[in-house]
């Protein structure tokens, strides 16, 4: 957050008192109206709140503003970095694929839903949308194989898994695997082939049970 709507939120931190929309466009020399309009942002942004005051006079109350209290919820994010040290956290485990597809398994509980029993091609189908959803761009029918093999033709992490595929690939496995066997479908990924070709990995369907 850069420019006035900066400089609105710095005079409230510095000021330690709720202050009115005049007060703060007379300490920073503009109009009121700039200063409402990223106070409206700031507060949809959960970084300044709008404080109800007493007033002894007849007529509405002037609006107040304050700073909420707490750390910047519109400050930087360094998620990546957070991915990379789990992934290498997992790398320094004695069988770092094993440990990888165990963490998809047990993550994909929170992506699976609640458990509905399907066919091979539910599965299929709702396989496709959950990896549409993570930002995987798959394509149904990859392979050569009855089922149909599903191709990614995106990653999430692709750095992570250029560099750490045994982690990231795994975990990829794992959540594919936890989400089948969460919807009791009679499929599995048996396998996953990262970059079979150059813009894509393929997920490899294999039967765990009698077909339907």
């Amino acid at each position: 957050m850069v420019g006035r709507r900066s400089d609105v939120l710095a005079v409230l931190r510095q000021s330690g008192t709720p202050r009115t929309i005049g007060e703060i466009a007379e300490r920073l020399s503009v109009h009121p109206n700039t200063v409402r309009f990223h106070l409206q942002s700031l507060v949809k942004a959960g970084q300044v709140e709008c404080v109800e005051v007493g007033h002894a006079k007849p007529g509405r109350p002037p609006l107040i503003y304050r700073v909420v209290a707490g750390m910047d919820p519109a400050g930087p994010r360094h998620y990546r970095m957070l991915a990379a040290i789990l992934a290498d956290a997992i790398a320094r485990e004695p069988d770092p694929p094993a440990s990888a597809i165990a963490a998809g398994r047990a993550w994909s509980r929170q992506l699976a839903g609640a458990p509905a029993p399907v066919d091979t091609q539910q599965a299929v189908e709702r396989l496709t949308k959950l990896l549409d959803e993570l930002g995987f761009a798959p394509e149904n029918g990859c392979g050569t194989d009855y089922l149909g093999d599903i191709g990614l033709r995106s990653c999430p992490f692709l750095e992570l898994a250029r560099s750490n595929a045994d982690v990231v690939c795994s975990i990829h496995l794992g959540l594919m695997q936890g989400a089948l066997s969460a919807w009791e479908a009679p499929i599995t990924v048996d396998a996953l082939t990262p970059f079979a070709e150059a813009d894509l990995c393929v997920a490899h369907l294999t039967a765990v049970g009698p077909i339907r």
